[in-house]
């Protein structure tokens, strides 16, 4: 016992002196960080020419190394962020360790187990020092290894050095402060399946690192719609906590929004006041948080409780939670549920900015509320799935696949005044239309889709499956009361095919994303909103497109330009004819032309 304790003091030391010398040949930038470490087998044995792959935040392959005689390896200046690191050795699995946080002026050092059952990576600490890694606690151990238990006795334990404090880094109270301020514009609104954007708005969002691991943001949205005078308002503030030297994991928020419905008769007759326009209010708190269980396991977890008012309160919790497996390189398996709303902390947002992008999208995720009987109903969706997906070259495959319940299904219809009893439909909150509750409906389907990289800033997918979608009994409605609408529209499923591009223009900088969606024309399809997929094409033909603008001289920040283009070709739309002859529109996602300018800093 005493030869292995030794054993392994001398071989760790070894490793401390290798890191030294490579860390005094080629010193980093005062700006940069670095990432070391030491690959051993189960038995502490050091492993040399082990291959070390440095991955970026999307898996992308910054650079690699080989292991030394003594097992060590050192990447000495990186630019700031997070990265993931694979370890791959013949006759062992591959280790992998994710959510590497590099910060300037630091070192983290790693160990790696390799092992043929299963291989760690274990974060040992973080050095804010560029010399050698050598402690005057490693020198001492050495010193006194030929009588470890005598001496050893002394103190009660050598520990590594612990993570330096932000104070004694120097690491500021605030930093990293970013932020986007976006003015839109547009026609009707945009209303889809998952959230409602009111005609004219401006957001913004404001985010600052608390002591280089922590998050705080704050972000708005206020509105008004031209076609209801509809004004409306939201605002968010998140806060995301994390250990130094790691991404921040557990992130909490809390939402609240506010508008005021059309004043109509419609509304009047429910509320007793003629004329009346009622306020739609909505609180939510929530919290996420994400998970390693292993080096190929990861858990994201996280509810939601929400309160909403209009004509009575309603509140209820939403849990959701995504497991992924990574069965080898570019081959894993998802498995995920969720209950409410979709959940925006699985949205597949990416860069910079994805924090700030994810908290708009939230505010946008309004409530689907319809009226039923008189009184007001959520649109409540459970849902299961589970998805594969596998990337080799150039070319990723995924598939997915889900069962889903839906309470108090919220559509779009237009129809004119009088057609349906006003107790049984609700003024559009932001555009000049109604909100229909199509009753319950239960479904299963599924995806594939196939992903090529045919250039370095263009991507094509190819995607095909199948939904629920409502299939009319008839067009022509026999009876004046909603029951006879709900009642001719039956469930079932459709196929559709759906192709995708989107890129980047070298020349320009011009980012652009256009997809467009076959379904049967005869049906409207209700969208799924997967928690495992990034490809959500929309029915018909869209088009998203973000232009950056030349900024004016002494501002720091840059502008660009976005168009957002929905169903062109307005498709997907159901007719009724009444008794009386009137004509009545179900529809699932409206036309909408939006444009705006976001000043991004």
């Amino acid at each position: 016992m005493i030869g292995r304790s030794a054993g392994a003091v001398i071989a760790m030391a070894s490793f401390c002196l290798a890191i030294g010398a490579l860390a005094q040949t080629s010193p980093p930038s005062p700006f940069a960080g670095g990432i070391a470490g030491q690959v051993v087998n189960a038995s502490g044995v050091p492993q040399m020419g082990a291959t070390v792959l440095l991955l970026d935040q999307v898996d992308r392959v910054v650079t690699r190394a080989l292991t030394d005689e003594s097992g060590a390896f050192l990447f000495p200046s990186l630019a700031p962020g997070v990265y993931s690191l694979k370890v791959t050795l013949a006759s062992f699995l591959p280790a992998v360790k994710r959510n590497i946080l590099v910060q300037p002026g630091m070192r983290s050092l790693l160990s790696v187990n390799l092992a043929g059952a299963l291989s760690t990576v274990e974060l040992v600490y973080s050095s804010s020092s560029p010399t050698p890694l050598m402690s005057d606690q490693w020198k001492w151990a050495l010193r006194s290894a030929l009588s470890t238990r005598p001496v050893l006795r002394l103190r009660p334990a050598i520990d590594l050095p612990s993570p330096p404090l932000p104070a004694e880094t120097g690491v500021p109270a605030f930093a990293d402060t970013r932020a986007i301020v976006r003015v839109s514009g547009g026609e009707e609104g945009r209303i889809t399946p998952y959230g409602n954007e009111p005609d004219l708005g401006t957001a913004f969002a404001l985010a600052t690192s608390l002591y280089g691991a922590n998050q705080l943001q704050l972000s708005g949205n206020v509105g008004y719609s031209a076609a209801t005078g509809t004004p409306a308002a939201g605002f968010r503030t998140s806060y995301s906590r994390g250990a130094p030297g790691s991404e921040p994991n557990a992130h909490f928020n809390l939402t609240m929004r506010q508008l005021f419905l059309p004043a109509r008769a419609g509304l009047g007759l429910i509320t007793g006041q003629q004329g009346a326009a009622p306020s739609l209010r909505t609180m939510e708190a929530g919290f996420s948080n994400r998970r390693d269980l292993s080096n190929n396991l990861r858990l994201e977890y996280g509810f939601s409780i929400e309160s909403v008012s209009f004509l009575n309160t309603l509140s209820y919790a939403s849990p959701f939670g995504r497991l992924t497996y990574d069965i080898e390189d570019g081959e894993s398996v998802e498995v995920a549920f969720s209950s409410g709303a979709p959940p925006p902390d699985l949205l597949p947002f990416e860069g910079p900015n994805a924090s700030l992008q994810r908290d708009l999208a939230a505010l946008s995720l309004f409530p689907r509320v319809s009226l039923r009987n008189g009184q007001a109903k959520v649109q409540r969706t459970t849902s299961f799935e589970i998805a594969y997906r596998r990337t080799f070259g150039s070319r990723t495959f995924t598939a997915a696949a889900f069962q889903e319940a839906v309470n108090n299904l919220a559509i779009t219809m237009v129809a004119p005044d009088g057609a349906v009893p006003p107790s049984e439909l609700l003024p559009d909150l932001l555009a000049n239309s109604a909100v229909f509750n199509a009753g319950d409906y239960r479904a299963m389907g599924y995806m594939f889709s196939l992903t090529q990289s045919l250039l370095d800033e263009l991507n094509v997918t190819l995607a095909a499956g199948s939904g629920n979608a409502l299939l009319p009994g008839g067009h022509t409605l026999d009876s004046d009361h909603p029951d006879g609408l709900r009642k001719m529209l039956h469930h079932g499923q459709r196929r559709w095919v759906a192709l995708v591009a989107n890129g980047k223009i070298p020349a320009t900088g011009t980012r652009y994303t256009a997809s467009y969606q076959w379904a049967d024309r005869r049906a409207l399809t209700a969208g799924h909103f997967y928690l495992t997929q990034s490809v959500r094409p929309d029915i018909g033909w869209n088009m998203y497109v973000r232009q950056p603008v030349p900024g004016m001289p002494g501002f720091r920040g840059r502008f660009e330009a976005t168009v957002d283009l929905r169903n062109l070709l307005a498709q997907g739309y159901l007719p009724f004819v009444t008794l009386d002859g009137r004509r009545v529109l179900l529809l699932h996602s409206p036309r909408s032309i939006r444009g705006g300018v976001s000043f991004i800093f």
